[in-house]
């Protein structure tokens, strides 16, 4: 509390061992956060979750934030790896979107679905060198280029899924930047990078002289920031989601033209050139945040994989092609928080869970955005945006 003496302050309750994750545990740091604020945390102890499963996904745990989740769909997908309709989760305290997501899908079902495509898959933990001059350094990037087998099989060692595929190498001063670039399996693979990056850059200081000082990670791999590195190089998975929707079904579904919608898009293309944003799309952030919170992502990512490249085409038709690029999309359908109970739930409906699942929830993600792109913008043009948040965002307690 102000004016407490600072040299003995108050100290969050702990216990050793599993014990920490007891209920009695955590109704201990709710007694302790009410005791330090006056608030009454009345909901925060009320939840299903098995509290043994949650070492290695959180600290000092003292209750559950409970979040509302909706259902749409069906999503119809034509994708490599996922194929069908899909009914999904959706977490969000937002009115009106679930709504909004699930018009976009039945639009895009009437049209055969969305087309997915997974074109990369990279996942990164990027430590630079520092040397005497920038022509060691230079050297030091030759040698790292002819040595790189022995630098994976360092790396390979640490993990059962994560493969070294490439390093790239970025001169600047007297620094040699790199991106050791991995497949993970079906894990995002954050921690698995950092390990096994760890055990390469220990193989190389063994066997490399000359280098005054390395670090692990030089904030070139861009963890929870999106960058133009990771637009242009890839991030987690790369997948593309399109689809062509007929003039006639886009003014029967969505209430406007596809040339009205197109104009709208010239627009809203410049609009983000000139404010600098890294997403010439309407709110990518939207759906992924809620399928994140609903299937147990690490929700912190949502700054990068939010990122998108839209493109879209007036055919001679007067149909609408459609098409966005997730170039940073960080997923997961094994490890983390996805084994938790309503996580898995979550996953499970959409037939993800576990090993071979992470390309196919990658595809179901980029073809849910899609859906909300068009919806939202259609409501743009047609001049439902707000009337639709009167209508259904009501709750303003």
């Amino acid at each position: 509390m102000p004016g407490q003496d600072s040299a003995d302050p108050p100290r969050i309750p702990r216990e050793r061992g599993p014990a920490d994750y007891a209920p009695e545990a955590a109704a201990a740091r709710r007694a302790f956060a009410t005791e330090q604020t006056g608030a009454a945390l009345e909901h925060l102890g009320h939840h299903s979750l098995d509290a043994a499963s949650l070492p290695g996904n959180i600290e000092n745990f003292m209750g559950v934030a409970q979040v509302p989740i909706g259902l749409a769909g069906p999503l119809r997908v034509d994708g490599e790896h996922a194929q069908g309709d899909f009914w999904v989760p959706l977490a969000t305290v937002e009115g009106t979107l679930v709504a909004s997501y699930n018009r976009g899908m039945k639009l895009l079902a009437a049209v055969g679905g969305v087309r997915t495509t997974v074109v990369d898959d990279a996942m990164q933990r990027a430590p630079s060198f520092v040397f005497a001059s920038a022509r060691e350094a230079r050297d030091f990037g030759a040698w790292l280029t002819e040595h790189f087998d022995e630098i994976a099989a360092a790396a390979e060692a640490t993990t059962a899924s994560g493969k070294l595929r490439d390093i790239e190498q970025y001169a600047a001063s007297r620094v040699r930047f790199t991106r050791f670039n991995y497949t993970t399996g079906d894990a995002a693979g954050q921690n698995m990078t950092g390990k096994a990056t760890l055990a390469a850059c220990r193989w190389i200081l063994d066997h490399y002289e000359g280098i005054e000082q390395f670090y692990l990670e030089s904030n070139f791999a861009t963890d929870k920031k999106a960058s133009q590195v990771n637009m242009l190089r890839t991030r987690g998975k790369r997948v593309v989601a399109e689809a062509t929707v007929p003039r006639a079904l886009m003014q029967e579904h969505l209430n406007t033209s596809t040339e009205a919608l197109f104009r709208a898009r010239l627009i809203s293309q410049l609009g983000a050139f000139m404010s600098g944003a890294n997403n010439n799309g309407a709110h990518s952030a939207n759906a992924i945040t809620a399928l994140f919170i609903a299937t147990g992502q690490d929700a912190a990512n949502v700054a990068e994989s939010s990122a998108a490249y839209v493109m879209v085409e007036l055919t001679a038709a007067g149909d609408y092609y459609y098409s966005i690029t997730l170039p940073s999309l960080i997923v997961a359908t094994y490890g983390g928080g996805t084994g938790l109970g309503t996580q898995r739930e979550c996953l499970e409906l959409l037939g993800c869970y576990g090993t071979g699942g992470v390309r196919k929830f990658a595809e179901i993600v980029a073809a849910t955005v899609l859906c909300g792109e068009l919806s939202l913008g259609a409501a743009i043009v047609a001049e439902e945006w707000v009337e639709a948040h009167d209508q259904l965002g009501r709750n303003r307690a």
